[in-house]
């Protein structure tokens, strides 16, 4: 188990890297000069001199694997340099939007986790009836709309129609209600289905044939044989979502106008702000690695077959 884990975080010390590369090529081959975009966004009016000095400052004028080396070592302190458009530190910015994508992703993944479980249970216990019908319909309804129409339709009904709710903003509890619910309606339905389908799959195993053939009530054999020997596939889906959600669903954010990094992250793009873009994809990149690595550790300690195989 130990050299597992060490073989999985070299390989993910591999991918950052690459991402962390390929990110910052892509800034480096982007349009316009970062010294000259840093002070147009203080309001000064650069002159060439000025603009010059600037450059050397930030290690502009230095060759592009010098300045990656540097700023990897920096940003393995944490220091992702200055944002053009804020004058604060990366870091700094990116943990003042943190609050607010960790509110957001955490209450559009209890909603996923208590609405597609019941969901995707009743679907494969009762399949091809009516309940089943429809579930499937609104799985595939879920899929087919864009977040961003959602959204907009939700708080046409809720905020503008009814007026029962804020239309954007972060003010409290009721201002979280339609954007949670926006990102959690897609997963909603992809997850009731993925449920459904890996909960008839594992119904059709013997050991449940035999369960059923000893008397047991069919909502016992899926509470207690099923429904555990289903969870890691399950899993390690979840895993995956909760990565893209602590990552800032950047279109819901705009939407509601939340201030999470997802919304700072178009920001950036608008305004051409390098070092926050950086920032950002290097921590979409460690949550995404981080948490597909406790989900494949939780994985290999919960199916031992797992274990076996890497013995062999």
């Amino acid at each position: 188990m130990g050299r597992y884990i060490v073989q999985r975080l070299l390989q993910l010390v591999g991918v950052l890297l690459g991402i962390s590369f390929l990110t910052f090529l892509l800034t480096y081959l982007s349009p316009g000069d970062p010294a000259r975009l840093m002070l147009m966004s203080t309001g000064v009016t650069p002159s060439e001199e000025l603009v010059a000095q600037v450059r050397t400052e930030l290690g502009l004028d230095q060759p592009f694997l010098a300045r990656y080396g540097y700023w990897v070592l920096r940003a393995l302190t944490g220091d992702f340099g200055m944002s053009y458009t804020y004058g604060r530190p990366v870091t700094e910015v990116l943990l003042s939007r943190m609050p607010a994508t960790l509110e957001l992703a955490g209450a559009a993944l209890l909603l996923v986790v208590l609405i597609s479980f019941p969901l995707g249970m009743t679907a494969a216990m009762q399949p091809n009836r009516a309940k089943d019908y429809l579930i499937r319909v609104f799985s595939f309804a879920g899929l087919s709309m864009p977040s961003f129409w959602l959204g907009l339709l939700l708080m046409l009904l809720f905020a503008v129609k009814l007026q029962i709710l804020p239309v954007v903003g972060r003010t409290g509890v009721r201002s979280l209600i339609l954007p949670a619910c926006t990102l959690a309606v897609p997963l909603i339905a992809q997850y009731s289905r993925q449920i459904r389908t890996v909960l008839l799959e594992e119904m059709s195993q013997d050991y449940v044939t035999g369960a059923r053939a000893r008397g047991i009530q069919e909502r016992t054999v899926m509470l207690r044989y099923v429904l555990p020997n289903a969870l890691l596939p399950i899993m390690t889906l979840l895993g995956m979502s909760t990565g893209a959600l602590l990552g800032g669903a950047a279109i819901i954010e705009s939407v509601f106008v939340w201030p999470g990094v997802g919304q700072l992250a178009l920001e950036a793009i608008i305004a051409r702000d390098y070092p926050l873009i950086q920032g950002y994809v290097v921590w979409m990149a460690v949550m995404y690695v981080a948490i597909n690595l406790f989900v494949d550790i939780w994985a290999h300690v919960r199916d031992p077959r797992l274990r076996l195989g890497e013995d062999v």
